[in-house]
This record gives C-alpha cells, sequence and structure tokens, in this order.
C-alpha cells in the first residue's frame, strides 16, 4: 500500500464536513485565509517525500525521524518535529507542534497518530482553518477514518479573531460521508463570547444529499395579523419528491398550516400546496379559510406538451389578507388552466379547460370548458402564406344572461410578406366565419341575444414600414442614426353584432404598439369596423459599439369614415358594462409616444403618454429614471397617471432607493404617493448590516390595505403597519441572500427595472 493513501482520508472527509457554508469573505479584510496548497512538482504518484535533520532506523521496517521534518504527497504536506513510521504496521506517529495542510484545510496539531492500513487518524489540539471558503475552529481531538470524522470538545465559526461575533461549541461532532449527514450533541450557540442557546441534539448536511428536519423558524409583526411565528418541517420522501408541512402562529389570526408537496418524474414536474385557517379570529364570520395551488408542466414527448395551473381561495380577501407566497396581494383574479398542446411542423392543437376566479366586487368571468384551438399554416407556397385556424369553445356562467354558448370560429387566411434591408411590406387577408348557439334564463328571452347566430366578415391589413439610416455627429461621436416610418392600413367591414354575448373580449391597451394592432378586442366576440390608416415613425441613436442610446416613437389613428370611429360604433350592453368597468374609454384621434434615452451606461430614462388629439385630454402618461451605481447603489423615480381607472384618477409618484452607508452598513427605501388622494400608499424602509460571518435586516412598512370581501372608498383607506427582524449566521445552513433590488420588489408594486435591449 502507498504510504500516501492513508493520508489522503483526512482532506476528503474535511472538504465535505463544511461544504455548504458557501461563505462570501470578501468584506472580512482581516480574517485569516490560508494560502492555497500546492504539491510538490514532478512528485510521481502514491510517492511520499519525508525531509529531515536526522533519522535513526530501528530495523528494517521502520525508521524515526527529528528535527524539522516534512512529509509532502501529491494530496498533503505535514510539518512536525518528529514522526515514526512503522512500515510493517502501517503505523504514523507524528509530535508537535505539527501543520497539516491540504488543499482545503489547514490544521495546527500538538500531536497525530495514523493507521495507514486501516485508514484511520487522530489529531489532538487540532486548530483548523478552510482554505476554499471562511471557516475555522478547534477540536481537543479530531479522530478520521475512510468515511466518518468525529470532533471531541469542538467549535466552529465563520468569524475573524480570536473573539468571534458568533461560534458554537459541541462536546462531539459526527459526520459521515456516506449518509451526506453530520450530528452534534451538547451544542452552545455562542454570541460575542455568550452562550445564548443550548441544543442537545441537531442534524446538518455535509453535502447535497436532503433529509427531514426542521428548517430556520421565522418571526414577523404586522397590524394586521399580530405577531407571527412559522416554523417549517422538510420531509425528504424520496429523491424525486418531497414535502414540506409549516405550522404558521398569528396572534389575530390564529393558527394556519401551510402544506407544500413537490414531485418530479420522467414526464411531470409540479408541486401542490394547501394553506388552511380553521377559524380566523378577526373575521369569526367567514368559514374555513384555505388556499389550494396546483402548477404542473409534462413533457410527453418532442410533440406533445401539457401544463396545469390552478389556485383557489375561500375567500376573496384571502390573499390580502393573510398573504400568501403562491399569489400576490394585488392580484384581482386567480388562474384555473389546463392545457394539453400538440406541435406539429405545420399544425399545433391546443385542448384547453380554463377559468378565472375573479376576487372583488366584479361580474364573474366566464369558464370554458373545453376549448379547441387548431391551426395550421402552409409556407411560402408561390409566394404566398396560406393559413388556417380553427376554434370551438363552450362557454358557461350562471350569473349572467347567457348561462351556456357554444362558439365556432373558422378562419381562412392568406398573406404575403417582403422583407429586404431597407423596407418591408406585410400583407394579410382573411375571412372571419363564427357561429354561436346561446342559451339562458328566463332573462334570455326577453334580452338581446340570439339563441343561434352567425357572423362572417373579411379583414385586410397592409403594412409597410421603412428603414432609413445614416451616420452622425450629433451628440454621439461616430454615432449612428435611424428613421423607421411605417404605415398600416386596415379594414374591416361594418355588422350588427347586438345579438352575440361577450365571452372573452375586452379592450387591449391603447399605446403606441397597439397602434398597429389588427383589431382593437381581444377574442372574436365583438370585431370592431375599421377603415383606417395608421401612421408612426420610430428613430434611434446608436453610438459607435451599436448601444441604443436614444430612442423617440410616435403614432396616431386616421380614420377615413365616421362609422368607422370607436366613439360612433354600436356597442352592446355588456361591452358598455365591461368598458366601464375597467376604465376603456374611446378615442376617436388617440396620439401615442415612447421614448427612451440611455446617455450613460448607469443612467436610463423612459416615458410614454397617450393623448386625445380630439378632446386635448391626457389618457395616460408614465415617466421612469434610473440609477444602478456600483456597490449596490440604485435610485429610481417614477411617475404613473392614468384619467380613468374604474372611475378613478390614478396619479401617482415613487421612489425606490438602496444607499450604501460604508462597506458593511446599507439603507433601502421606497415611497409611493397618491398625488390625487393627497396621501401616501406605501412606506417602507430597511436598514441592513452584514459581513462575511453574519448579517441582520431590520425593516419597516406601512401600506394602504385591501379588503376585497367588502367596498371601502378610497378615502376610507386602513393602512397596515408591520415590523420585521432577520438574523443570519453565515455557516450554519443559512446563506445570506441581501439583495437590495429584490428586497425593493416585495412591495405592493415592487421595483422593476424598465426593460430596454442593453438589459
Amino acid at each position: 500500500m502507498s504510504k500516501a493513501w492513508g493520508l489522503f482520508v483526512l482532506p476528503l472527509i474535511s472538504t465535505a464536513t463544511f461544504a455548504n457554508s458557501n461563505i462570501d469573505g470578501l468584506q472580512c479584510k482581516d480574517y485569516f485565509q490560508p494560502k492555497n496548497w500546492q504539491p510538490i512538482a514532478d512528485l510521481p504518484k502514491g510517492a511520499i517525500d519525508i525531509q529531515s535533520d536526522n533519522v535513526e532506523l530501528q530495523g528494517v521496517e521502520s525508521a524515526e525521524f527529528s528535527g524539522n521534518v516534512v512529509i509532502s504527497s501529491n494530496v498533503m504536506s505535514l510539518s512536525a518535529q518528529a514522526a515514526l513510521i512503522d512500515k510493517q504496521q502501517g503505523l504514523l506517529n507524528a509530535t508537535g507542534p505539527l501543520v497539516f495542510q491540504d488543499a482545503y484545510t489547514l490544521v495546527n496539531s500538538t500531536g497525530m497518530f495514523a493507521n495507514l492500513k486501516e485508514y484511520e487518524f487522530s489529531l489532538l489540539g487540532a486548530d483548523y482553518w478552510l482554505t476554499q471558503q471562511n471557516g475555522h475552529g478547534s477540536a481537543e481531538k479530531l479522530h478520521a477514518t475512510t468515511n466518518q470524522v468525529d470532533l471531541l470538545n469542538s467549535s466552529f465559526t465563520t468569524c475573524p479573531g480570536d473573539t468571534p461575533f458568533w461560534s458554537i461549541e459541541a462536546s462531539s461532532i459526527v459526520m459521515n460521508r456516506d449518509s451526506g449527514w453530520g450530528e452534534t450533541h451538547n451544542t452552545v450557540l455562542r454570541i460575542l463570547d455568550t452562550p445564548v442557546v443550548y441544543v442537545p441534539y441537531f442534524t446538518f448536511p455535509i453535502d447535497d444529499r436532503r433529509k427531514s428536519g426542521v428548517l430556520t423558524p421565522t418571526i414577523s409583526s404586522s397590524s394586521r395579523r399580530g405577531l407571527g411565528v412559522t416554523v417549517p418541517y422538510y420531509l425528504n420522501l424520496a429523491p424525486n419528491y418531497d414535502a414540506t408541512i409549516t405550522p404558521r402562529y398569528m396572534s389575530k389570526k390564529g393558527t394556519q398550516l401551510i402544506s407544500e408537496f413537490r414531485y418530479l418524474t420522467k414526464h411531470h414536474q409540479g408541486q401542490l400546496a394547501i394553506e388552511f385557517l380553521e377559524q380566523d379570529d378577526s373575521a369569526k364570520q367567514l368559514d374555513e379559510r384555505y388556499l389550494v395551488n396546483w402548477t404542473q408542466n409534462s413533457y410527453f414527448d418532442e410533440n406533445w406538451r401539457a401544463s396545469v395551473d390552478i389556485t383557489n381561495v375561500s375567500d376573496d380577501a384571502y390573499i390580502s389578507d393573510l398573504d400568501s407566497q403562491y399569489a400576490n396581494e394585488t392580484d384581482t383574479q386567480l388562474y384555473r388552466t389546463g392545457q394539453l398542446s400538440y406541435l406539429g411542423d405545420d399544425w399545433t392543437v391546443d385542448l384547453k379547460v380554463q377559468n378565472f376566479e375573479v376576487l372583488g366586487n366584479h361580474t364573474e368571468s366566464y369558464a370554458v370548458l373545453p376549448q379547441l384551438t387548431v391551426q395550421h399554416v402552409t409556407q411560402n407556397y408561390q409566394g404566398f402564406n396560406w393559413g388556417l385556424s380553427g376554434q370551438v369553445s363552450h362557454f358557461t356562467n350562471d350569473e349572467l344572461t347567457v348561462t351556456d354558448a357554444t362558439r365556432v370560429h373558422f378562419e381562412p387566411s392568406v398573406s404575403y410578406d417582403y422583407n429586404a434591408y431597407a423596407w418591408s411590406f406585410a400583407s394579410n387577408l382573411s375571412l372571419m366565419h363564427t357561429y354561436y348557439e346561446q342559451d339562458g334564463d328566463e332573462a334570455f328571452v326577453q334580452s338581446q341575444y340570439k339563441k343561434s347566430v352567425s357572423r362572417t366578415l373579411p379583414k385586410l391589413r397592409l403594412h409597410g414600414q421603412l428603414n432609413l439610416e445614416r451616420p452622425t455627429n450629433f451628440i454621439l461621436q461616430q454615432g449612428t442614426q435611424t428613421l423607421e416610418p411605417q404605415i398600416q392600413y386596415l379594414y374591416t367591414p361594418k355588422k350588427d353584432q347586438s345579438g352575440i354575448a361577450l365571452y372573452d373580449t375586452i379592450k387591449m391597451q391603447d399605446d403606441f404598439f397597439g397602434l398597429f394592432r389588427e383589431q382593437r378586442f381581444s377574442g372574436v366576440d365583438f370585431i370592431a369596423q375599421a377603415n383606417q390608416f395608421t401612421l408612426g415613425a420610430t428613430t434611434r441613436l446608436f453610438d459607435n459599439n451599436n448601444t441604443e442610446r436614444f430612442n423617440f416613437s410616435m403614432g396616431q389613428i386616421l380614420y377615413l369614415s365616421d362609422s368607422a370611429k370607436p366613439s360612433e360604433q354600436s356597442l352592446d350592453t355588456a361591452l358598455t358594462q365591461s368598458n366601464q368597468e375597467f376604465g376603456s374609454k374611446n378615442y376617436n384621434a388617440l396620439f401615442a409616444a415612447e421614448s427612451m434615452l440611455h446617455w450613460h451606461r448607469r443612467w436610463y430614462f423612459s416615458a410614454g403618454l397617450q393623448y386625445d388629439a380630439d378632446e386635448k385630454e391626457l389618457i395616460q402618461s408614465h415617466m421612469t429614471l434610473d440609477y444602478r451605481g456600483s456597490n449596490k447603489k440604485l435610485v429610481q423615480l417614477n411617475h404613473h397617471y392614468a384619467s380613468d381607472v374604474s372611475g378613478y384618477e390614478i396619479d401617482q409618484i415613487g421612489l425606490f432607493s438602496s444607499l450604501p452607508i460604508d462597506e458593511n452598513w446599507q439603507l433601502v427605501a421606497s415611497y409611493h404617493r397618491d398625488l390625487t388622494a393627497s396621501r401616501s400608499v406605501e412606506v417602507f424602509a430597511g436598514l441592513q448590516y452584514e459581513s462575511c460571518c453574519w448579517a441582520v435586516r431590520i425593516t419597516g412598512k406601512r401600506q394602504i390595505q385591501t379588503d376585497l370581501n367588502q367596498t371601502i372608498s378610497r378615502d376610507d383607506a386602513i393602512f397596515d403597519t408591520s415590523f420585521g427582524i432577520n438574523f443570519v449566521l453565515k455557516g450554519l445552513g443559512s446563506k445570506s441572500r441581501y439583495d437590495a433590488s429584490q428586497l425593493l420588489r416585495s412591495g405592493i408594486f415592487g421595483y422593476r427595472r424598465p426593460f430596454f435591449l442593453n438589459n
């Protein structure tokens, strides 16, 4: 047996011991970090190089080395005062002070004994450091075998100095490489050398394998929910599925049980989560409160896909009242969708069932049970693309006049496109035929809707664009300016559609890009009349590195007949109600513009507006000024305006900031104010400290409180005030993820960096 093989055991075990520490030590400049160990160059594999001042042979099987003894191999080095090697029995006995080092650890010890045949080592009075990450400690005795290491009366910390901020001390620490887990006995956590927590026994991972056990508890405080404590328990059920059960105590609400089950198979991956609160102490008029969330993605082969996304809650105010990681507190509707898809070379087929749970005092949406969509495209046949799309849908809603409906839509089309460097042209002619079978309650007989109705409409779209380019030195040296004018003609004849109810149709966004859409409404229940030109243009500035520094786009629709104007079209009752509900007014002279300015790599400005040229009225606008500096510095100022959102004028200004105070301290804050109501909407502030071995974050938030179970006027808004503290000891399984922008995204509005191509 090679003498070097036995010494290889210790470094392998010590490497896995603290593999999960994953500590960033850049902030601890005074921390003693051992230099990476390098083996002797050209040393044969398996050989041992021994140097000493004196050597004394004891027969032919053993030898004693003394005076500056250095033992080296390909995997380790050992410096000692004396060493005795028994070749026959495979024993190594070294006396110190001695220093052991490999690629992962450095150990100072008073003595070392190794049984090379049994792969067993013992070091006495060991002080160790980790060379790949921060971490050090001491042990009265370190005993290692091929699959296990035992530390007797040991300590560990990731903090620098003789008096670390935190450390753990245990009577014994046992780490087993076969199981991938370690265990400690009689453990004491010390903060500033003061014992604060005693744990008789706990386990921890030493590699990537998982094990059932209690995860890190969290503590929170809210004026709405009171003091909150969550204690997650993780269940490692199998390599491909697991579960987490989390009791959550809220002093003003009661005790909630949160469970999550995750699974992964050859063709499926997903999770099922259930949150349940038997009785809400602050809302006793409600029954059991619950949330169910199921998401799954399936990949059967290269052609077949399936997905499920279902979220259901017991009451409209559940998310805003109890908070949940499975939905956003600003959501006004929850998805319930299942879809099976076939993706072929020329054909795509989608079979979908869908239902939206609308939160708050709004009309329930129609459920689609089911919907089959088929699309086929034959490309470049005699210079034309021939397409065929069809859809069969069945809608149900017991709360509306039309309770059941079947819709069959058939749309053949032909298109011709031409693309060149300087210009492009696109044309499309389609024939839209839709047939409805509608039924309802007694009110249906008195309504304007027809039991059987069909509609056939042609649609023509012609779109052309020029791409002009020239060099420029205006603002930018050796820059490039482009001008991209475009024109679109859209024609759809007028058709009486009063006998058709609306099932999946709403008005789409009126921004610059929306000016060039083929239709103003989603779905096919209402096809708006069109006889119009859309004129628009975009200019851009690029620097000599082809980075876009500026762009400006503007456009407007010009109607060729009065009957094609949005305000002149005959809208049925349901559509009028939908427009009022979503604040979607009609504008006959809509002007839209978008702009971006990126004059410095750290500065970014974006803005846009929609303006009614007839009424001289600003419809919507937005503005964002974003600065991202070095060392986590971030500042964003934004403003949003909308003249009509559900009957309200929205005029809000917001500020996000993340400002480092010094190398360790950072201040994070955000503020949003409603200028129309002259009040704040959300105020958030956080102060955090982070070093290489510990971190703390203190946060406070005051935000407007939403209760979708009852109607509250805008002037009677209620605010929720919350306070939180997070404390992380790096190296005990927790990892600090204190990213400032991630923290700012957790509010009602949330920080968003404006999108542009240079992101």
